[in-house]
């Protein structure tokens, strides 16, 4: 009689399989285009479900289940692949991450972003200086901390000049200082009479000698001015190093940026690599982008130029389905209400700058009147204080119709419970980076470790029901490496080691995962097409060097995407799936640094 039973039950499950299978061939009206099996497949959705393999049709997830639920759905020109156990993941999506300019500039750039010690920062330092043709510089534009390296400290201006000689030479450390070595200051004309600008100053020994230090306090424009005197690379070479950018990207697993403009980056001029690869269908990445101001005073008459020029959700004549568009402004909308995150320096105030609620009120109402999404950088609960009260005026005055909007604020590092519930009341959003990892000690040093235990308050925001998406703010306030930042949420520890977060404001795996997939694809409106791995949602997704759900906590600062998948279109591979890869062409200039060290330093 058990025997019995246990064939019928047999039978039955093989009808329901059968059901099942015979459901998703109708659903999918053909075979997959692709199917990974043997895999651990974190779908990402409500119940945080795990699966074994995923299928993918027309760019977008097909299934996912089990091998055999899934292998039924193989066609004669199905590219099946073995994940060999295997995490997969929804690709990763930063939701504040300057990728055009960071493509634009990636080729001329040494990066120093996961470099050890400060010994072998040098020694590439003089490795760079001695292959950089005359006429061009040697530059490491921001994305590290000096408490990363073994040494836990700066370089002096001495080792620099040491390293580099005779070679134009400048260094970024976040928006906060700079160095230009002795040829630097003797090619752009800077000597003891040059005047700083308001809010900034360069360096003097105690003889009043200039030391070649940069220092904004805090206004950060003395180091934008030096980046923007640099020499450029020609057309074809931003384009080379805009493809070698995003493929460094993918690499790491990300498959969608929110691009959040920039000072120094005027649209459309600068956005053209980027542009030329979307015009040509080339994109690898989904990218979403943000119209950022760059004449300080006249921000209202740029955005009136730019709203009558080009619609939200599209770009122009190119037409690519959440692939390259346009999303809003910010994510500066007025500079006289921007407080720059130095935190080696005291916190600027709106109210030393009288014109920044007039300002930034009338940008905003703009926004509201032609439909435009913003995002409003603020970094202090002060600022947010204040900007709150622009906001809600101008809500009542429109009647509701800012409520009704996608508007957020990026950083928020102090903001308070009282701000939240402003924000919430509004429908607004935030959007949290990874900028404590890389400037915790030096918040510390000044507004106390007390403080820094919810800098940003994170769990709160979730707690409270905002929506929040997660990211870097690379390329120069921070490393675009998301592995680090997502490290950060889970430890609160910065890159340096210090503990920050208290342990009440940290995050999960799956719920910093979550920021850095859906969380962020509320942040371009994207929510209903990325972020899970769900039946319809866009294939976009990365297969991973290791299980980030598992692995020792400090060994998810090492992880990387080994198959990155975009669309259903394979843009990366490495190890097994190398093969797999799209070519690339060779990096030009030939004196470039990535071509000798690559990017991110593991």
């Amino acid at each position: 009689m058990k025997e019995i039973i246990r064939i019928y039950s047999v039978l039955i499950m093989s009808v329901l399989l059968l059901s099942c299978q015979d459901t998703a061939k109708e659903s999918a009206g053909a075979m997959a285009d692709l199917i990974i099996t043997n895999a651990k497949v974190a779908v990402m959705d409500v119940n945080n479900t795990f699966t074994e393999a995923i299928a993918v049709k027309d760019g977008q997830v097909l299934a996912t289940g089990t091998n055999r639920e899934l292998l039924v759905l193989q066609g004669d020109s199905t590219k099946v692949l073995d994940a060999e156990g295997r995490t997969v993941i929804p690709g990763l999506n930063d939701s504040h991450l300057h990728l055009t300019r960071g493509g634009r500039f990636y080729n001329a750039e040494l990066r120093w972003d996961g470099v050890s010690s400060l010994k072998k920062a040098l020694q590439m330092l003089k490795e760079q200086a001695e292959r950089t043709p005359e006429g061009q510089w040697v530059r490491v534009i921001g994305g590290w901390s000096p408490f990363q390296f073994e040494e836990k400290r700066f370089p002096t201006p001495e080792e620099i000049n040491e390293a580099t000689g005779d070679v134009p030479t400048y260094v970024l450390f976040l928006y906060s200082r700079a160095w230009l070595n002795r040829a630097g200051l003797k090619v752009l004309g800077i000597d003891e009479t040059t005047k700083a600008p308001e809010g900034s100053r360069f360096e003097k020994d105690p003889d009043g000698k200039l030391t070649g230090v940069l220092l904004a306090e805090p206004n950060p424009t003395i180091l934008y001015a030096r980046i923007g005197s640099l020499p450029p690379l020609s057309q074809a070479e931003m384009i080379n190093s805009t493809r070698q950018f995003y493929r460094e990207l993918n690499r790491l697993g990300v498959t969608s940026g929110i691009d959040a403009g920039g000072g120094g980056h005027k649209f459309p001029r600068d956005y053209s690599g980027t542009a030329e690869l979307a015009s040509q269908g080339e994109m690898p990445i989904r990218l979403s982008y943000y119209l950022f101001p760059q004449n300080k005073g006249a921000e209202y008459e740029e955005f009136q130029e730019w709203m009558a020029d080009n619609e939200v959700g599209h770009n122009g004549e190119i037409h690519l389905d959440h692939g390259y568009e346009l999303e809003g402004g910010g994510e500066f909308l007025a500079w006289s209400a921007g407080d720059f995150e130095n935190f080696l320096a005291p916190q600027p105030l709106l109210e030393e700058r009288p014109t920044w609620r007039e300002d930034i009120k009338r940008v905003i109402r703009l926004h509201v009147d032609q439909g435009w999404p913003f995002r409003i950088h603020a970094t202090y609960g002060e600022s947010i204080a204040n900007i709150m009260d622009v906001i809600e005026e101008v809500n009542q005055e429109t009647e509701g119709k800012l409520a009704q909007l996608r508007w957020l604020f990026d950083h928020a590092e102090t903001v308070q419970e009282t701000e939240l519930a402003r924000i919430k009341a509004l429908n607004g959003g935030i959007a949290i980076q990874a900028r404590m990892a890389y400037a915790g000690e030096y918040f510390v040093e000044r507004y106390g470790a007390d403080k820094a235990k919810q800098a940003p308050p994170v769990k709160k925001m979730l707690e409270m029901g905002i929506p929040v998406g997660a990211g870097t703010d690379g390329t120069r306030v921070a490393s675009y490496n998301p592995w680090p930042a997502l490290h950060w949420l889970i430890t609160g520890e910065t890159v340096g080691g210090l503990v920050l977060a208290e342990e009440a404001n940290r995050l999960t795996r799956t719920e910093a995962l979550h920021l850095y997939t859906k969380g962020s694809a509320y942040i371009s409106n994207e929510e209903t097409v990325k972020g899970t791995l769900e039946n319809g949602m866009y294939a976009d997704f990365a297969l991973l060097s290791d299980d980030y759900f598992s692995v020792p906590t400090d060994e998810i600062k090492e992880l990387q995407s080994i198959m990155t998948v975009v669309g259903g279109k394979i843009v990366y591979g490495s190890g097994p799936y190398s093969d797999l890869t799209p070519p690339m062409p060779a990096v030009i200039p030939s004196w470039s640094p990535v071509k000798y060290y690559g990017g991110y330093q593991n």
